[in-house]
C-alpha cells in the first residue's frame, strides 16, 4: 500500500487550522487523545441528522437503519482487530471499562481460585487498580515485572510469568515510555503456564498492525478516542467461549432474554455485555475512523511514527539539559517522548512550550508507579499521530530552545 501524503491528512483535521497564544497550533498530545477527521465528524453529524433512533428495538424504519449502522461498525471493528466472530466484539466506554468489566466478571470469579495476578511496573492505573482490588477483595497474590533503566521489561523477572497466575494484564505499548513489550512471546509464555492473558492495547491499537489471531491474547481493551473516534466509546475483544462463560457487568435492559419478578436469563452475546442504551453515535464514529486508519494502511502508520519519533529524539538530544526516556529502538518504541528539563517541574515546561502553540502532555500520565520507578515526580510529553510531520517536530524543538533560555 503506498505511504500517506501527511500534509493532504492535516487537511481532513479541522483543529489543526487553529492557533493558539497566536501561534500555529502544534498538538503533540494524541497519546491522551486524538484529533478528529472531518470523515469521522461527518458521519456523527449524518447519524444524527438522518438516523437517530434507539437500536435493537423496534421494527421501524429508523430503528433498523440505527441498528444497521451500529452492527456494521462492530464488524470493521472485528475486521480491524481480525478477531473470528463479530459477538466477540463488546462495545464499552473505553478501555478502563474493558479492563473492569474483566476483572470484575471473570476476575472476582477465578483469581482467587488460582495463583494471584501478574501485572508490570509500566501498567497505566486502569490496567493497575482494578487488578489491585480484585487481589485485596479475594486475598489473592499481587505480582509484577520490573523495568530497567532503559524503558524494557526486566527479562529476568520473566520467570514470574512461568508460575502460573490466573491471569497476567499487560501493556502492549507503553503511554509514558514508547516501550512495545514482546506481546506474542509473552503471551505464549503465559499459556504455557496456564495463565489468561489480557492486554491493554489502548496505544497500540491506534498506531500499527494488531491481530489478535496472531496474538492469541484472552483478552484485549483498547479506547476510541485515541485512534481517531469519538470520545466514550471502546471496545472489548474476549474468546467467544470465555463470554460465553463470564457473568454480565451490567443490568438492566437490553440485556436480558427473559425477566420474571424473582429470576432473569440473559441475552447472547454481545448484548450480554451491553445494557441499556448503548453509545450509538460513538459505535458509528469509531467505525468511520476504522475506515479511514484502514485507508491509510496501519503499517503505512506505523512506518511514518517510526521516522517522525526517530527524528524527534535525535534533535532533543542535542539541547543541553533536557533529558529524555525510554527505549532508542525504533523497532521496539512507539510514537511518544517523554522528557524533563533541568530541574524545572513538567507542568512549568510545558506551560512554556503552550506559550509557542506546542501542546504537550504533562504529569504522571496516570502511572505513578512508573514515575516512582524512574525518580521523578512527573513528565513532559510529546506524542506523535499521522496528522504531524517533522515541521510539528521542527516547532517542539524551537519552542524548547525557548523554553530553555526563560527557564534557565
Amino acid at each position: 500500500m503506498a505511504k500517506f501524503d501527511v500534509e493532504k491528512t492535516k487537511k481532513d483535521f479541522p483543529i489543526l487550522h487553529r492557533q493558539i497564544k497566536g501561534k500555529r497550533l502544534v498538538y503533540l498530545d494524541s497519546a491522551a487523545t486524538s484529533q478528529k477527521p472531518t470523515q469521522v465528524l461527518d458521519a456523527l453529524n449524518d447519524f444524527y441528522k438522518n438516523h437517530n433512533s434507539n437500536v435493537h428495538r423496534g421494527a421501524h424504519t429508523l430503528g433498523e437503519e440505527a441498528t444497521e449502522m451500529l452492527e456494521s461498525a462492530r464488524k470493521k471493528i472485528r475486521k480491524f482487530i481480525n478477531a473470528k466472530h463479530d459477538e466477540e466484539i463488546i462495545f464499552t466506554r473505553g478501555t478502563t471499562e474493558a479492563i473492569n468489566l474483566v476483572s470484575h466478571t471473570w476476575g472476582r470469579e477465578h483469581v482467587g481460585l488460582r495463583g494471584g495476578v501478574l501485572l508490570t511496573e509500566m501498567e497505566h492505573h486502569s490496567n493497575l487498580v482494578p487488578w489491585q482490588q480484585v487481589a485485596l477483595q479475594t486475598k489473592a497474590n499481587l505480582d509484577y515485572i520490573g523495568i530497567t533503566s532503559d524503558g524494557l521489561l526486566k527479562e529476568t523477572d520473566f520467570n514470574k510469568i512461568d508460575k502460573g497466575h490466573a491471569i497476567f494484564s499487560f501493556v502492549h505499548v507503553s503511554n509514558v515510555l514508547g516501550t512495545i513489550n514482546p506481546a506474542k512471546e509473552l503471551i505464549k509464555r503465559a499459556h504455557k503456564s496456564g495463565s489468561k492473558v489480557l492486554l491493554d492495547a489502548a496505544q497500540s491499537v491506534p498506531h500499527m498492525p494488531v491481530d489478535v489471531r496472531e496474538l492469541d491474547c484472552d483478552f484485549l481493551a483498547f479506547s476510541g478516542h485515541k485512534m481517531l473516534g469519538p470520545t466514550g466509546i471502546g471496545v472489548l475483544y474476549a474468546k467467544r467461549d470465555l463470554l460465553e462463560k463470564m457473568e454480565p457487568f451490567n443490568y438492566g435492559g437490553s440485556m436480558i432474554r427473559e425477566v420474571h419478578l424473582r429470576n432473569s436469563t440473559w441475552a447472547d452475546l454481545p448484548a450480554k455485555f451491553e445494557a441499556g442504551t448503548p453509545n450509538i453515535a460513538g459505535s458509528i464514529g469509531l467505525g468511520a475512523a476504522v475506515d479511514y486508519l484502514s485507508k491509510l494502511g496501519m503499517e503505512n502508520v506505523r512506518d511514518h511514527e517510526k521516522k517522525l519519533t526517530k527524528y524527534a529524539l535525535e534533535r532533543l538530544e542535542k539541547v543541553p539539559k533536557l533529558k529524555t526516556y525510554g527505549p532508542r529502538d525504533m523497532k521496539i518504541r512507539g510514537g511518544v517522548i517523554p522528557m524533563n528539563y533541568g530541574e524545572i517541574h513538567a507542568h512549568d515546561f510545558a506551560a512554556a512550550l503552550d506559550s509557542e502553540g506546542v501542546e504537550v502532555r504533562s504529569g504522571h500520565h496516570c502511572t505513578m508507579p512508573l514515575h516512582t520507578r524512574l525518580n521523578v515526580p512527573a513528565t513532559a510529553r510529546a506524542s506523535f499521530y499521522i496528522y504531524n510531520d517533522q515541521k510539528d517536530v521542527d516547532a517542539l524543538v524551537s519552542a524548547v530552545n525557548k523554553a530553555s533560555k526563560i527557564l534557565g
